[in-house]
């Protein structure tokens, strides 16, 4: 009965998958796009388990929590943080293939164009 037995390990291995992304739901923001929240979910179940809160409490899940929207914010809002924790949020992010991502022109270079116009006046 090996057929049975490997029917029996994808069916619980579906139910955990279902578990997690039914848990992972709870987290979703409601100004979230699917996109966004498709891209953010695949980050929170990707390092769920190595973040799961001790029974003693410690917040690791806020931690992560926290992490999974400074690498959202930075994709899809452009907004900027801290060198060390970007780098920390795109390793872990690392493989996520998220299509469309909008493109966003930093302050710095705008002031680079601004001073190359005004040079050239």
């Amino acid at each position: 009965m090996v057929g049975g037995e490997a029917a029996a390990a994808v069916a619980e291995l579906v139910s955990g998958v279902r578990q997690a992304a039914d848990f992972a739901e709870q987290f979703r923001s409601y100004s979230e796009s699917e996109k966004q929240w498709k891209a953010r979910m695949e980050f929170i179940l990707r390092h769920l388990p190595d973040y799961r809160d001790p029974p003693d409490g410690g917040g690791r899940l806020d931690q992560l929590l926290s992490l999974s929207m400074v690498w959202a914010n930075h994709l899809f809002l452009g907004c900027s943080y801290n060198k060390d924790l970007l780098d920390k949020v795109m390793e872990m992010a690392d493989g996520i293939e998220v299509e469309d991502l909008p493109q966003f022109t930093t302050r710095s270079e705008l002031m680079k164009k601004v001073n190359r116009i005004s040079q050239c006046i």
